[in-house]
């Protein structure tokens, strides 16, 4: 062991990236307007290439702009030569990335791309380089100096292309007015899926499941409808079906607190009026979102005024939502 400072070093190094990418917000000019509205404009996908570091992020650039309603793959440009280019059409904007701009398997690429009249938005560091000179938009990522101390291994240049291809991705992504529905159609798997796609309807208690009771029944009646329904909490509705409130195991305690006559005490003296209620169709990260607002267990899910379902936080941690 020695006496190394791994945070100074780890802070020198986050705030040269930070520097590179701050930047790059200083030279964006109508280069990146062109570059998006060659994509905007274009009749096929984007194909994003690049090799080693830069091909990491060409990966990675890809990704980000298929999930983000931009059709988009990753061309190795090593395999571009041997067989590959038959995947890129003139339909298609091609992105290279290359630091120098002047990586031999990117620039090979080159000719082939002219010939085959494709759209070519370069991404590397010297506007003058064969790849900046060969595009039709070039976004300049230069860095002052790599955040290696020895100023070799690509760090600032790496995060400054990731950067800009992030801006790139995200600008396409406002001016297509992509959406959370159109994002969740990209990502169905996993929690963000079911974040995104979920719905109350989806997960509610409802039918014979959704507690219920009148507003003029006695406390005591109200007690064994929240238990038969096993969340906590029932709807309470006036004579026109309405919903007014609800009752809760809190309002029960609050009620015995008060040493309340259970038996004839009507449960509408001892709810909680109102209480928090959904529409249907209303997304389950949003019930959620209420809940956590309101620092309440459950919604009611109502239909105009008529309760048709209820909702609590067990339910949403179930189904992965939270």
């Amino acid at each position: 062991m020695t006496d190394f400072d791994y945070l100074a070093s780890a802070r020198r190094t986050l705030a040269l990236e930070a520097q590179a990418i701050t930047d790059l917000s200083l030279t964006l000019d109508s280069q990146f307007v062109t570059a998006c509205e060659l994509i905007l404009r274009g009749s096929g996908r984007v194909i994003v290439t690049g090799m080693g570091k830069s091909g990491h992020i060409g990966t990675k650039l890809a990704a980000t702009l298929a999930s983000t309603g931009t059709p988009a793959f990753f061309v190795h440009p090593g395999e571009a030569s041997h067989g590959d280019m038959g995947m890129i059409t003139k339909d298609d904007v091609v992105i290279g990335l290359s630091n120098s701009g002047s990586s031999g398997e990117v620039v090979a690429m080159l000719p082939l791309l002219v010939r085959l009249g494709s759209k070519l938005i370069g991404i590397s560091s010297n506007p003058d380089s064969p790849l900046g000179q060969a595009s039709h938009a070039h976004l300049t990522v230069a860095v002052e100096r790599e955040a290696c101390p020895l100023n070799l291994a690509p760090t600032s240049s790496t995060t400054a292309a990731l950067a800009m291809g992030d801006a790139l991705a995200i600008a396409l992504l406002e001016a297509r007015g992509f959406t959370a529905d159109d994002f969740a159609f990209s990502h169905p798997g996993g929690a963000l899926g079911r974040r995104l796609l979920m719905k109350v309807d989806d997960l509610m208690h409802a039918g014979e499941q959704l507690p219920c009771v009148a507003d003029n029944v006695p406390v005591s009646d109200a007690i064994i409808e929240v238990t038969r329904g096993g969340l906590g909490i029932t709807a309470i509705t006036n004579a026109s079906g309405d919903l007014i409130g609800v009752f809760t195991d809190g309002d029960l305690r609050r009620a015995l607190d008060k040493d309340l006559q259970l038996k004839t005490t009507a449960v509408s003296a001892v709810m909680t009026a109102g209480g928090q209620r959904v529409k249907p169709g209303t997304l389950a990260a949003e019930a959620a979102r209420i809940m956590q607002d309101t620092r309440v267990n459950a919604v009611v899910v109502t239909d105009g005024e008529r309760p048709v379902g209820i909702l609590n936080m067990h339910d949403l941690m179930r189904a992965g939502v939270v």
